[in-house]
């Protein structure tokens, strides 16, 4: 069941002038304010989202894995690299008209971004990034603003993808410079600043953030938020994720997140990057309501909508439906223009 939409009142406008945005955080200033008093640093994350975001709206995102498994990349954590013993058989990629059909029903119960991934370490030219192409042009003509994760790019494909009409390209550093060899052995860190720095360059808007629960340490969670806070411009999109611990993989024996845990991250990030759009992403399924409901109030102001995230689960829409409501909440009504 889908979301009746209602205007946003001007009482639900952002309440105060914005703060300055500052692309000169040091790692230092960062990790003061993940180790300040919890209730200090959600009371001036949600000042600093009241001032640069409009209050209670939430955008509804929806992600559909259009090609499954069989990824060169060894990521610790993801069932689709082909390096590890629990991976996802790889499957067909999908056809347009299997896209469309779930992108349309996507937007029907809400959703206003609909994004595609496919298991991929880089996109090659050929018949498949030919029909990546031709599902965006078709999701963009059903009014959805467009995302894909699609492994690195050249600047050649790049400028198709923004030919294309794509919006937003998703490529998370996943963790800080330092801790990023522990997870990831076949591509550099360098790598993933090299590919949003192509996709910033065609006009692309960037998707980047990261993974906690990975056995990185604080300083490692405050190093990634350094690297995206100094970006400039800031990333327009901020997904904060928690492992997903699935058996099989690498890193799949690592204990859950303590969920404050991710309510600092959620809130820090939104200090460091008013402007950002802050994404409560993977690992809801194990964040209790009231975690979630923090992490909302703390700035998060987009959530996956509906019951898979490529591989793994998602909490399901009429729970989604509930919390949003329940919180007086309500979902953005139409997507910003790119």
């Amino acid at each position: 069941m889908g979301y009746k939409r209602t205007p946003m009142s001007d009482a639900q406008a952002p309440a105060a002038t914005p703060p300055a945005t500052r692309h000169d955080w040091s790692k230092a200033e960062i990790r003061a304010l993940y180790d300040l008093p919890l209730f200090d640093l959600v009371d001036q994350a949600r000042a600093v989202h009241r001032a640069s975001q409009p209050a209670g709206e939430v955008q509804l995102c929806t992600l559909l894995s259009v090609k499954t498994g069989g990824c060169e990349e060894d990521c610790g954590y993801c069932p689709q690299s082909s390096h590890h013993a629990g991976s996802v058989e790889p499957e067909r990629m999908l056809g347009e008209a299997e896209v469309l059909e779930a992108a349309g029903r996507a937007r029907a119960k809400g959703a206003t971004r609909f994004c595609m991934g496919a298991a991929w370490r880089e996109v090659k030219e050929g018949p498949a990034f030919d029909r990546v192409l031709d599902m965006i042009r078709g999701v963009k003509q059903l009014g959805l603003e467009t995302c894909c994760t699609l492994g690195m790019l050249t600047d050649d494909q790049a400028a198709r993808l923004k030919a294309a009409g794509l919006d937003a390209y998703n490529h998370n550093l996943d963790t800080s410079r330092e801790h990023y060899r522990s997870i990831i052995s076949t591509r550099t860190f360098d790598d993933r600043m090299a590919t949003l720095a192509r996709v910033r360059r065609v006009g692309i808007h960037v998707c980047t953030g990261g993974i906690i629960g990975m056995g990185e340490s604080a300083d490692d969670r405050c190093g990634m938020l350094h690297e995206l806070a100094t970006l400039d411009p800031h990333p327009e999109s901020v997904p904060i994720n928690a492992l997903v611990r699935i058996e099989g993989t690498p890193l799949a024996t690592l204990p859950p997140i303590d969920p404050l845990d991710l309510v600092r991250m959620i809130a820090v990030a939104r200090i460091l990057m008013p402007g950002s759009r802050v994404r409560l992403s993977a690992g809801r399924t194990d964040l209790p309501r009231e975690a979630q409901l923090l992490c909302l109030y703390a700035g998060a102001n987009s959530i996956f909508y509906g019951d898979r995230l490529l591989t793994t689960g998602n909490p399901a829409e009429e729970a989604d439906v509930e919390l949003l409501r329940d919180a007086g909440l309500r979902p953005m009504v139409s997507a910003p223009s790119p």
